[in-house]
């Protein structure tokens, strides 16, 4: 498998392209990884050094991608953070290029716009690109709870609810939507969920709530499932080996201390997936 990944990179740390190449990779993906910025570190600090990379030059290495041949053989464009409208411009436009050089690759998008904690954090302009126009033409898209809602309009907070929104995502286009970071009123104390859906059907996984934000994480979740699922097409088995990488990984991260992700020292949950929580399906 093959995967065009358009995404951030920092040196410092492990968010964008520098948490989701290394995991993808682990499982025998071949990469190729497209940086819309250099940083030196996550803008969590608050401090960061290095540059936005121009959307023309951003389109200027896909262009040379093209050029060495590659795009027959690419079966998955990968994106997440969006920081400016200029770099979905040239997403879109890979995405039309390469599909039309091979009809069967997917493009899977993580629409990332906040989080039910922060509330929204991109430029004003970024929801309403990715609700018009981004996500009509995704495949897959991973939203967590509060992205969906904020796709769709609603309000999701149970089961049944959560699903009726992904109804809703779905008819705009992507058949297949995983649901990070869905807190229901009535789950078990302790936990999160996370939920995939496709037009075989609906499954939930449940693992326990850490203590804790890891920044990088939805990337490697995004990453991951969009991988597992585009090899095998069973969505219910990707939810497990996503939940079971992505929990072991933030274990590992929360005993070390380090505020950030211990991507290469897990590289084993990734490899090889205990499996150790149950996918139950719910529609």
């Amino acid at each position: 498998m093959k995967v065009l990944s358009i995404q951030s990179a920092v040196a410092y740390g492990h968010v964008g392209n520098s948490a989701a190449v290394f995991p993808l990779q682990r499982i025998g993906v071949e990469v190729m990884p497209v940086y819309t910025v250099n940083f030196s570190n996550h803008t969590g600090y608050g401090a960061w050094r290095g540059p936005l990379i121009a959307p023309d030059d951003v389109r200027e290495v896909i262009t040379g991608i093209e050029e060495r041949g590659a795009f027959p053989q690419i079966d998955v464009i990968l994106s997440g953070y969006q920081g400016s409208e200029g770099i979905a411009d040239v997403i879109l436009d890979a995405v039309a290029r390469i599909k039309a050089a091979n009809p069967a690759a997917i493009y899977a998008c993580d629409p990332v716009m906040g989080n039910a904690k922060s509330g929204c954090f991109v430029a004003p302009a970024i929801p309403v690109l990715l609700r018009e126009r981004v996500v009509p033409a995704a495949d897959l898209i991973t939203p967590n709870q509060f992205e969906l809602g904020y796709l769709t309009g609603t309000e999701p907070d149970t089961l049944e609810s959560t699903l009726a929104s992904v109804d809703l995502a779905r008819a705009m286009g992507p058949r297949t939507v995983l649901v990070t970071s869905v807190e229901r009123p009535d789950r078990e104390e302790g936990t999160l969920e996370m939920l995939a859906v496709d037009d075989q059907g609906a499954w939930i996984v449940t693992t326990p709530q850490l203590p804790m934000k890891a920044n990088g994480s939805g990337d490697v979740t995004a990453a991951l499932f969009t991988a597992h699922y585009r090899r095998t097409g069973d969505a219910a088995d990707a939810l497990a080996r996503t939940a079971s990488s992505v929990f072991d990984l933030l274990t590992a991260t929360l005993e070390s201390g380090e505020r950030e992700l211990q991507l290469v020292e897990s590289q084993e949950a990734y490899a090889h997936p205990r499996l150790q929580f149950a996918v139950r399906q719910v529609r």
